[in-house]
């Protein structure tokens, strides 16, 4: 349980940080205080579900379209959170495709480094 809340607290805090990250980056992105949290809560959610559904459908060559499955994942969750809360804004394409390589890379390696740092240590933990 405790490995469950550890991973869910990773993921919105990347998720957030990649966000905030890519409207730093990148002028065209607009990240808007009064609807953030909604944003964030609906972008984090959006992408673990596109990602799970990705990985049941091509869970075969899982490893071969990882990295395509999660940029893609991350754009369309950037769609969803546009749509469904006032969060997030772009001032064309070239914004949105930007953020979305932004905050998937950043997002990637806050969870590669969450696993092998805190999960990892956590599990040797418990066999001691």
């Amino acid at each position: 349980m405790v490995r469950f809340l550890i991973r869910i607290a990773v993921f919105l805090g990347s998720a957030a940080l990649g966000l905030l990250l890519a409207a730093l980056l990148i002028p065209g992105f607009h990240v808007h205080a009064a609807g953030f949290i909604v944003a964030i809560l609906v972008f984090a959610a959006a992408q673990a579900l596109i990602e799970w559904l990705i990985e049941r459908i091509f869970h075969r060559s899982a490893p071969t379209v990882a990295g395509i499955a999660g940029l893609a994942s991350t754009f369309l969750a950037l769609w969803l959170a546009t749509l469904l809360s006032d969060g997030l804004s772009f001032d064309g394409v070239a914004a949105w495709i930007l953020a979305a390589v932004v905050v998937w890379l950043t997002t990637a390696l806050l969870g590669w480094l969450a696993a092998k740092f805190l999960i990892d240590r956590r599990r040797s933990e418990r066999k001691a």
